[in-house]
């Protein structure tokens, strides 16, 4: 698989390991509504919080969605959006890693470019993510061919590009979605008499049907009174009587069944008979002289809580215009916001309500937004001070049930709300030593983390043992958790705290044990005999972080 050189590479493929684990720093006073939502918003570098995540919520993330700087100059000044592509493309490599290992094993990662970079994003991405896991790239129509674009000579650039990786193909499934389409008029029939039986059906235009409804005789007459209505008023009648809509049409006899092939030819010799064929699991098929009625029914579709023309969604999204959008959420994001709209149908497809959601480059706060509108658990991370001035700013909006974006199509009516965080120090010092401020909830999730490279769960009532996983239990002596029963408030291995380790495992388990404390007083005999690996802390623990 080709792969891409630039000078750095070798430090950034291994920058990960080089950033150091800290501490998530909660800020009360910027948090916002119901804190205990799960929600959260940091403030800082994206590969410290990145890191900092990881032994909490390694594996959990059911989608990420990404808004990079796109290099070319134009976004929010805080952004440094003008980089060498090399430098691009090294500030983007550790962060996909973590990313990548922050995705559940059915997750998504959305990540959305311009042209400036695509190329380079997407051989990238196929090392990270691998390039079978690589499912599409979209085209995102952004703004119309008009304005000062259209100035200069050649082709009008009016889309970007959106890359959609799995985290394992075989464990994904995306949801089924739809895009809105404006009214066929090709289905300008209409069953004028639909309740009788289908044998004496007959046909009118559906602008008949419609000016009638409408108390009009004449279709000009029709026109002049309801002006601009007349079109809003004609779909909407077209919808509400959808089953009753028809376009007449000669069938593909080439690509039907034997069975219907005859009943084609047996409504073509009897042109004023109906047929009907039952399919299992279908629409029927229904004949008149020979051509098929398709009803206007078959194209409706449930898109934001009610029943609209629509069609499957493709790779091609030009109904999501990112023009006219400046005040969405109340915040001024110059050149870098992207709809609510976009995200929704991101979220849409790739999540379900109440999962977990994250994106690293936050921006003006759209994905926290969309998120908590659509009933999403959401980590949102931005650098600069405009993650206060922007993205807390407009999600405390949201809580209160601020009625912009994709407001109105989800019914959405306040509530909720999330936590604010700094990133502040690191779990060790700088000679290796952890901090003497650190937990023990703490250092329990590195330690699980850095053994399982999966997130610990704090149990309600701390213990020694953090868990048993693939077999083998773990346990942790640290900061006086049990008691200070022992030499150096019980951070020591000895027979009286291998007891109270043994006493807190489940019954019946007799597998191997990782141990991690200051020191251990048993001799090696008496570990092997045991099954116990020992682990000193601080140094197995930074060896592995």
């Amino acid at each position: 698989m080709p792969t891409l050189r630039w000078l750095t590479r070798d430090d950034d493929v291994n920058a990960v390991d080089k950033v150091p684990y800290r501490l998530l720093e909660e800020v009360p006073e910027l948090g916002y509504g119901d804190r205990d939502t799960g929600n959260m918003l940091i403030q800082g570098d994206n590969l410290d919080a990145l890191k900092a995540l990881l032994p909490f919520y390694a594996g959990q993330v059911k989608c990420i969605y990404i808004d990079p700087p796109f290099n070319t100059g134009e976004a929010f000044p805080n952004y440094d959006d003008n980089l060498e592509h090399s430098i691009w493309i090294g500030m983007l490599y550790p962060r996909l890693e973590l990313l990548r290992n922050l995705l559940s094993e059915d997750g998504t990662l959305v990540i959305h470019l311009d042209d400036n970079e695509i190329a380079y994003a997407t051989v990238l991405l196929d090392e990270i993510m691998g390039r079978k896991n690589r499912t599409y790239q979209v085209t995102f129509k952004q703004s119309a061919p008009k304005g000062h674009k259209t100035i200069n000579p050649g082709l009008v650039t009016i889309s970007n590009y959106i890359l959609v990786y799995a985290k394992s193909k075989p464990d994904w499934k995306p949801n089924r979605a739809f895009a809105a389409r404006p009214r066929d008029k090709r289905y300008s029939s209409y069953i004028d008499n639909y309740e009788r039986d289908m044998q004496e059906w007959t046909l009118i235009s559906v602008n008949n049907a419609f000016i009638r409804e409408q108390g009009f005789a004449k279709l000009g007459d029709a026109k002049k009174a309801l002006g601009a209505e007349f079109d809003a008023l004609l779909d909407r009648f077209v919808l509400e009587n959808a089953e009753r809509v028809v376009q007449p049409v000669s069938p593909d006899v080439d690509q039907v069944a034997k069975e219907t092939q005859d009943l084609i030819a047996l409504s073509a010799k009897n042109p004023t008979e109906t047929y009907r064929q039952d399919r299992e699991g279908l629409l029927p098929i229904i004949l008149r002289a020979g051509k098929r009625w398709l009803f206007y029914s078959s194209k409706l579709r449930l898109i934001d809580g009610k029943y609209t023309t629509g069609e499957a969604l493709s790779n091609l999204w030009d109904d999501l215009l990112s023009n006219n959008i400046h005040n969405e959420g109340g915040v001024k994001f110059p050149k870098g916001k992207k709809p609510e709209s976009l995200i929704k149908r991101v979220f849409d497809l790739f999540s379900s309500p109440g999962d977990l959601v994250l994106d690293s480059f936050l921006g003006s706060g759209t994905t926290a937004a969309a998120a908590h509108k659509m009933g999403r658990r959401y980590i949102g991370i931005e650098m600069g001070e405009h993650a206060e001035t922007h993205c807390q700013t407009r999600l405390a909006k949201v809580v209160d049930g601020e009625q912009g974006g994709i407001s109105q199509s989800v019914n959405w009516q306040g509530g909720g709300g999330f936590r604010f965080y700094r990133l502040g120090e690191t779990v060790f010092d700088e000679t290796g030593q952890i901090r003497p401020d650190i937990k023990f909830p703490v250092l329990a999730a590195h330690v699980w983390f850095s053994e399982t490279r999966a997130p610990w769960s704090k149990p309600v009532n701390l213990s020694p043992v953090l868990g048993i996983h693939d077999g083998r239990a773990y346990a942790l002596l640290y900061n006086g958790i049990l008691g200070d029963k022992s030499a150096s408030g019980g951070n020591v291995l000895t027979r009286k705290t291998l007891s109270v380790i043994r006493d807190a495992l489940p019954n019946g388990f007799s597998g191997p044990l990782t141990i991690y404390g200051e020191r251990s007083a048993l001799s090696e005999s008496s570990l092997l005999r045991e099954q116990i690996t020992f682990k000193q802390t601080p140094y197995d623990v930074k060896a592995q972080a």
